[in-house]
């Protein structure tokens, strides 16, 4: 049976282990790379090795950035008696095109998962408590995912935080449909949740 080249086959097979690609998208991703000519190609392959070469975490939230601060956690102008406490760095963004919110945010790099042993430890659980009482914080807002894990996240977090004095612990409400993730929800949804969410009691 007749095959693809050996590089075009190496190109699908690597094109196919990205999240959402099956082997057709894979075949036509290729081929219009093929089509677009060298100099395209170089430019893709550029900004792939540009993010893992230029791209570090924030030393204080843990999102994305390229100098020591993210440009939230740099703007002087942002609300830092606000946490919005995020699992992924993808959640933060969608929130910031809500526009929203003005406070700071905190990237736990995921949610607990006993299946896939993800504890407390391997979260940034510790970094979200130094941060809560250096800054003074009166309000964490928990924005992790509304799904089992997200939710047990979030009361495991609010176990920690509650009943520290001055300090509310709220969960957006509004709007998230159970199961989605942030990313996937669109800006004014993402925004009646902000605007509408509850403090998390006992």
């Amino acid at each position: 049976m007749l095959q693809y080249a050996e590089p075009i086959r190496e190109l699908i097979e690597q094109l196919e282990t990205l999240p959402g690609i099956g082997p057709k998208s894979a075949q036509r991703l290729a081929f219009f790379l093929l089509a677009a000519g060298p100099e395209r190609a170089e430019r893709i392959a550029q900004a792939i090795t540009d993010v893992h070469q230029r791209i570090r975490r924030c030393s204080e939230c843990g999102n994305f950035a390229v100098d020591e601060l993210c440009p939230i956690c740099a703007d002087t102008d942002r609300d830092r008696s606000v946490i919005c406490v995020v699992a992924e760095a993808k959640d933060l963004m969608a929130l910031e095109r809500a526009g929203e919110y003005q406070g700071l945010y905190h990237v736990l790099d995921g949610v607990l998962s006993p299946i896939d042993d993800v504890g407390p430890d391997e979260l940034r659980v510790d970094d979200l408590l130094r941060r809560v009482e250096e800054l003074g914080v009166s309000e964490v807002i928990l924005a992790t995912p509304p799904t089992v894990e997200g939710d047990a996240t979030a009361e495991y977090l609010r176990g920690l935080l509650g009943g520290r004095r001055g300090l509310t612990v709220t969960r957006p409400a509004l709007g998230l449909p159970v199961g989605a993730d942030l990313d996937y929800a669109d800006q004014l949804t993402v925004a009646r949740a902000m605007r509408g969410r509850t403090e998390m009691t006992d």
